[in-house]
């Protein structure tokens, strides 16, 4: 997303665990667009207190911050009950709470500069509940989902916009290990789908559309004893 955004002309405020990719994705980006500004940061997102002092950094760096895009997260699970409560509380801490931490402080900062553009991502498996490994995700994730339809209720004359995307199964790292390869839509095509929706300021979007709106269709109205399939 980063590098589909330098080329919109975007400037970018990048942080992230691990600052090595970061710089190496910034002097990368600078080569191939010299008129974009890219700052980076060190971040872990469970680190609370350092959420606001990283993003305050960007504000001054970049002369403010019109767009935050929660999009850090794990994919760790075990089935509730199986004695691994660290896996599933790692989640929720990461995937939820961690993000909420994120929307306070953007939505204070958008309110103090008058306004701004949120943009939480979700997944598809917030709209259901399903078993096993992943029930701790879905889970963070459906919070996720909540947080922000609050939001756009609340913001829904303005001056925030928020945007909530469903990404279906998407090539990155935390898919590699995903045993849903027939769904798994390349990094390119899921790159250009979540972008198209964050550019257009879209409320709520899956992407990438195919084949995920019809199969969250379905995922809504399927009887809990099916959703393994999507687990």
């Amino acid at each position: 997303m980063a590098r589909a955004f330098a080329a919109r002309g975007r400037d970018l405020a990048l942080c992230a665990r691990r600052i090595d990719r970061l710089e190496e994705l910034r002097d990368e980006l600078g080569q191939q667009y010299p008129g974009v500004k890219v700052s980076v940061a060190a971040l872990d997102v469970n680190n609370h207190d350092e959420v606001p002092k990283v993003f305050a950094r960007f504000a001054d760096e970049l002369g403010g911050i019109d767009r935050v895009i929660v999009n850090a997260g794990i994919g760790k699970g075990a089935p509730l009950g199986s004695g691994k409560l660290w896996a599933n509380k790692a989640t929720i801490e990461t995937n939820l709470l961690a993000a909420l931490v994120q929307i306070e402080t953007a939505i204070e900062m958008f309110t103090a500069a008058g306004g701004g553009h949120l943009v939480l991502i979700s997944s598809v498996l917030g709209n259901k509940g399903v078993p096993g490994v992943k029930a701790a995700y879905a889970a963070s994730k459906a919070g996720v989902s909540s947080l922000g339809e609050s939001l756009r209720a609340e913001y829904s004359s303005g001056p925030i916009k928020v945007t909530v995307l469903e990404p279906g199964y998407i090539e990155s790292e935390m898919t590699a290990k995903s045993a849903s390869t027939m769904l798994l839509a390349d990094n390119e095509t899921g790159v250009k789908a979540m972008v198209r929706a964050i550019e257009r300021e879209t409320g709520r979007a899956v992407v990438p559309p195919w084949p995920w709106v019809p199969l969250v269709w379905l995922l809504r109205r399927m009887p809990a004893r099916f959703t393994k399939r999507f687990a």
